[in-house]
């Protein structure tokens, strides 16, 4: 049996969305540059936590480029599900900057490991799930890319949007590994 090397294949790390947040990329309300939401400072009295996992820990909205600073203080959090417009960020539903429109939906990512994931995975022709017997998360960043992301027939397409994500004039100071 031969070996593909490992640029080849791919293996589902079992990385949610929630992995991904604790910085988001987004496109700052006030300047349209980059800004980042980031956890909030700890409030007074908390244990020491994992922020980047905590959901609901206050988080804050900050543009380097204009001095735009927001707070926002727990409550619900809407995780972008797709659909016909651009992504928005899970707290303040402001637009991803990591995003791109092809002609079957949007490729979106919240940061650059989100989207170095996401660029793996369409590369690989082979493309190792999580087996239906295994117990733990199924329900993975990669399991729920839509359908139209993960065929063959479209890896170009898909590749060619990353591209155009990774090498935009707001996005030149990200490094993506392999690209």
């Amino acid at each position: 049996m031969s070996s593909l090397p490992s640029g080849h294949r791919f293996r589902d790390p079992r990385s949610t969305a929630y992995d991904f947040l604790a910085s988001v990329l987004v496109r700052c309300p006030r300047c349209e540059k980059t800004a980042h939401v980031v956890p909030g400072p700890e409030p007074a009295g908390a244990h020491d936590r994992d922020h980047g996992r905590d959901l609901f820990v206050p988080r804050r909205l900050v543009c380097r480029n204009c001095g735009l600073a927001k707070a926002r203080s727990g409550g619900g959090v809407a995780l972008y599900r797709g659909g016909a417009g651009p992504a928005t960020d899970p707290y303040f539903g402001v637009r991803l900057w990591l995003q791109a429109e092809t002609r079957h939906g949007w490729v979106w990512a919240y940061g650059p490991e989100h989207l170095d994931l996401i660029r793996r995975f369409v590369r690989a022709p082979l493309r190792e799930g999580i087996p239906w017997h295994d117990h733990g998360r199924k329900m993975t960043v990669v399991a729920r890319l839509p359908a139209w992301m993960q065929r063959a027939e479209n890896r170009d397409e898909v590749l060619r949007a990353i591209a155009r994500i990774h090498s935009g004039d707001g996005n030149r100071h990200l490094y993506m590994p392999g690209v």
